[in-house]
């Protein structure tokens, strides 16, 4: 009896274990075997025999200076991207506790459409939004003074352009995150924050002592959740860049491997910086979740 009720879970769990192996592990496989291969269009089309390169590829993205400037572009910009989430998240979930009930249905609604509406709809909006001829971003701008706004161009310049990503990306990432963390922080019972409120701790006090480790659980799964989705942006840069700015001043890692393998036709390339940017974000999450351990902390 002890032995059935210890594989029970694990024969519900066998359907969907075999389906993420399916759509997951065989193709993390390919996307490894590719990268120790040389795979370009002559070995897809037959021309030429597809040989063994080991780590070949993976010395030739690290030889290329190009490569290393995009790697660190994408930490600093998915760490900003992060940054943003996080603090707009957790500052509204606050604020749904803090408004009546049609305040808070309306800002629930915005956030879920925000969330809902596809990165390419949503890209092409805030193009339009900050367009320097028809867009009222410039127009508002200019009109409050600030005549340097007048026809600006901002994905022109790469720091700007950057900027109007990064608002995008927080727009369409933000609403998992409030809704999660309001969920958390209804969930602390209220006598808990009564009693710190009655001992005069601030409103800041009382989150950063009291709601924050009381929900350190739920802020582990938004904080991964966010690294991995804002370091493998790909679709707001595409289109809000135009495939990586001028001169490909505003690529990642991901446009960056689609460029190697698709617009360059070095597939060993573009998967070896799949494989590269895969690594990168198990090391960190699992260095998140070795220092929480660290701490005392249970995941």
């Amino acid at each position: 009896m002890r032995t059935h009720s210890r594989w029970t879970p694990w024969i519900y769990l066998a359907p969907a274990l075999v389906l993420l192996g399916g759509l997951l592990l065989y193709p993390v496989y390919q996307l490894g075997l590719i990268s120790f291969l040389e795979y370009t269009q002559a070995q897809v089309s037959g021309g030429r025999p597809t040989s063994f390169q080991g780590f070949g590829n993976y010395a030739a993205l690290f030889r290329d200076g190009q490569f290393r400037e995009v790697l660190l572009t994408t930490v600093l910009f998915a760490a900003a991207c992060v940054l943003a989430t996080l603090a707009t998240g957790c500052a509204l979930a606050v604020l749904l506790t803090r408004v009546r009930a049609l305040p808070r249905l309306a800002l629930m609604t915005a956030a879920l459409g925000a969330w809902a509406t596809p990165a390419v709809t949503g890209s092409t909006v805030w193009l339009f939004l900050f367009d320097p001829d028809f867009g009222p971003v410039d127009k508002l701008l200019t009109r409050l003074g600030m005549s340097g706004f007048d026809g600006y161009s901002w994905t022109y310049d790469r720091y700007s352009a950057f900027a109007l990503v990064l608002l995008e990306v927080v727009w369409c990432s933000f609403p998992f995150v409030m809704v999660t963390v309001y969920a958390g922080i209804r969930a602390v019972p209220a006598e808990v924050l009564e009693a710190a409120a009655l001992d005069g701790a601030s409103q800041w006090r009382i989150w950063r002592a009291v709601t924050a480790p009381m929900l350190r659980p739920i802020l582990v799964v938004v904080t991964l959740q966010s690294v991995i989705w804002d370091f493998k942006v790909f679709t707001q840069i595409y289109v809000m860049t135009n495939g990586g700015g001028i001169a490909g001043q505003n690529l990642t890692l991901n446009v960056y491997a689609y460029q190697k393998a698709f617009a360059s036709s070095q597939y060993s390339l573009g998967s070896a910086i799949g494989v590269v940017m895969l690594l990168i974000l198990l090391a960190v999450t699992l260095a998140y979740l070795r220092l929480l351990r660290s701490q005392g902390e249970e995941i």
